[in-house]
């Protein structure tokens, strides 16, 4: 068994032992764990930044298309009211163009028609 007195002599130098221990201990200056190193920084700020070009191109690409949709239909509606007006033209020229028409007018002004079979004429095109 262990006395008493001994108990306490030991206690007593532990502990003045203690103190003598951390006075030479030197202080280490741990660094905090980033959550995000710079290499990532890096290759996140490259990845956003290629993210948010190819956005702008896409706009970009969608907002010509668009333009030039507007363009092709509005050429369209051009092209239909010429069609339209070509037709209307085309049958004014079929119906100016009559030989009753013409020989109405004929003797209108007093000229005299000899042979009474008008014929409408032709016109060939020669490419």
């Amino acid at each position: 068994m262990m006395d008493g007195n001994a108990a306490r002599k030991w206690d007593q130098s532990y502990t003045s032992y203690i103190p003598e221990q951390e006075k030479q201990t030197t202080t280490v200056h741990v660094q905090k764990k980033r959550w995000i190193t710079k290499g990532e920084k890096l290759i996140y700020s490259v990845i956003g930044f290629l993210l948010i070009a190819t956005c702008i191109y896409v706009v970009s690409f969608a907002s010509s298309t668009d333009t030039l949709n507007r363009k092709v239909q509005s050429l369209e509606e051009t092209v239909e009211q010429q069609q339209v007006t070509n037709e209307g033209l085309l049958y004014q020229k079929k119906q100016l163009s009559r030989p009753e028409r013409i020989a109405r007018i004929a003797k209108e002004n007093g000229l005299k028609i000899q042979d009474a079979h008008v014929k409408q004429a032709t016109v060939y095109n020669s490419n």
